[in-house]
């Protein structure tokens, strides 16, 4: 993370840049370190990544907003190119629209990545799908793994996907001879323009099915209910969205599946017990006028146990006591915050006669006098 240039500076963008901006500046460096236009050449491929994971990033409000506050250390378990889990044929298939008509649609006009008409075909994402996980205290400060049951989009068992009743059931277009693109030649002030698009009448295919799967109607996709695990790391916090790669919709033509959501909720603390302020854990805890002074031993709730504390004598109302290091994790590891207990005197309302000789017998002591 450390050897990471700041996505900002590999975009060539302020930080206060808009999103157009952004995708403005992104554009322009995928187009100049594109590898159709620098075939064979490393460095200009690594930083067509680079350029891709400071998109990803800066072009999501979420994720923007998390590494402009935790910088690099911030996208780790984020998901997308700042984890490393794409390739370049995701990144093509992701962010491929952004390069619009000045290639004349999609990448039209370089060959793809791997060189070959054929390859201009569009590749299909499948859909994300988003979830809601509501965490405990206890969940949140180990992290947890969790299980969850979605119904989702998979591929066709009956046509492994393919749309169609058998393999001879699907046809090559006969407009588009399987590219799945056509090209039309304009004659323009500076010349002939050659620009490519999806073929209309396979919707960039390259084929024709004749006799559609009975069971997916064509799609080659159906919905069914899916187990999946994943783990959430400790440190969480509400609102976050932590990105579980290719978990959600699977696409057609076996393209790029979706992704998995899922938004943190956490629990409400429970009335007099834990709670949370940023990565402190926080308690109040009530003390007798006699425990106060005298001082003593208590328990006190932790996340699944007790912690036995000492009070120290004369431990005035509005004390806090620190006990480091017992709060939440940072998510990314970095540090561990503290557990804070604030010291409440209870004073009673009510006393019988005895209790009041008692305290009237406090009244004049230079003990209970207040000090200045």
């Amino acid at each position: 993370m450390a050897d990471k240039r700041d996505y900002y500076e590999v975009l060539g963008v302020d930080k206060s840049a808009t999103a157009e901006e952004i995708k403005k500046a992104y554009r322009k460096k995928a187009i100049e370190y594109h590898p159709d236009k620098n075939p064979g050449d490393k460095a200009a491929e690594e930083k067509f990544k680079e350029a891709a994971e400071a998109y990803d990033v800066l072009s999501d409000p979420q994720k923007r907003a998390r590494y402009d506050q935790f910088g690099h250390a911030g996208m780790s378990g984020q998901g997308g190119f700042s984890s490393g889990g794409f390739s370049m044929e995701d990144i093509f298939s992701q962010f491929g629209d952004i390069f619009g008509s000045a290639f004349g649609g999609g990448f039209g006009g370089f060959s793809g990545f791997g060189g070959s008409r054929s390859s201009a075909r569009r590749t299909t994402r499948g859909s994300d799908i988003r979830i809601k996980v509501k965490l405990s205290l206890a969940e949140v400060v180990k992290g947890v793994e969790k299980t969850v049951k979605i119904n989702k989009m998979v591929t066709c068992p009956d046509c492994q996907g393919r749309g169609a009743a058998s393999e001879a059931d699907i046809k090559t277009c006969d407009h588009c001879h399987g590219t799945g693109v056509v090209t039309k030649i304009a004659n323009t002030i500076l010349g002939q323009m050659q620009t490519t698009s999806p073929c209309p009448y396979c919707g960039g295919e390259g084929k024709k099915i004749t006799n559609p799967c009975r069971k997916c109607s064509g799609t080659g996709l159906v919905k069914n209910a899916e187990e999946i695990t994943f783990k959430i790391p400790a440190g969480v916090q509400e609102g976050m969205q932590l990105t579980i790669q290719g978990k959600g919709n699977a696409a057609r033509n076996g393209g790029v599946p979706g992704n998995l959501l899922v938004v943190i909720e956490e629990e409400a603390p429970k009335e007099g017990g834990l709670q949370r302020d940023g990565n402190d854990l926080v308690y109040t805890l009530n003390l007798s006028i006699p425990d106060a002074i005298l001082g003593c031993s208590v328990e006190i709730p932790y996340i699944d146990s007790k912690l036995k504390i000492k009070i120290d004598p004369g431990t005035q109302p509005g004390k806090i006591l620190k006990l480091r290091g017992k709060g939440i994790p940072e998510v990314n590891g970095y540090g561990t915050g503290d557990y804070l207990i604030y010291v409440q005197v209870y004073v009673p309302k009510r006393l019988d006669r005895k209790e009041k000789e008692i305290v009237e017998g406090w009244r004049n002591s230079s003990s209970f006098t207040p000090k200045s």
